[in-house]
């Protein structure tokens, strides 16, 4: 038990460093509270192949992984943004968004980053946790 949460923890602060990571470089800054989502994200994006077949192609995990993120993005933005007011991003200029916090342009994107996640916590188990690695397959 005490290995299946060190697992997830360390899974939960590679997802949180890669995504703040992905932020700074994109926009030039990020806010901790993306850490906690990315994390999240990375964990229940780890999932897929923990619920599928490990066999499952990328191109169907990318897809799954962009509903995932944002979902988690939609949550997490209504919190943040809308009911905290703490105003980290705001895609209210972006063509078919929901409430400023999702957008289509986006969702698109976040299928290649998800593509990371999935690789990120494959390597994770593979390297901290002797599971065994994932044959990934495009197709």
């Amino acid at each position: 038990m005490l290995k299946k949460i060190i697992k997830y923890i360390a899974i939960f602060l590679a997802g949180g460093i890669v995504y703040m990571t992905l932020e700074v470089l994109w926009r030039g800054y990020t806010h901790w509270t993306m850490g906690v989502v990315g994390g999240i994200c990375c964990i229940l994006i780890g999932l897929i192949n923990e619920i599928l077949p490990k066999d499952t192609p990328l191109l169907v995990q990318a897809p799954l992984a962009s509903i995932i993120i944002t979902s988690l993005e939609y949550i997490s933005g209504y919190v943040l943004n809308i009911k905290l007011g703490l105003n980290i991003w705001d895609y209210s200029h972006m063509p078919l968004n929901v409430d400023g916090q999702v957008c289509l342009p986006a969702s698109i994107l976040w299928m290649f980053v998800g593509l990371i996640g999935v690789l990120l916590d494959d390597w994770v188990r593979s390297t901290f946790f002797g599971e065994s690695n994932v044959k990934h397959k495009l197709i």
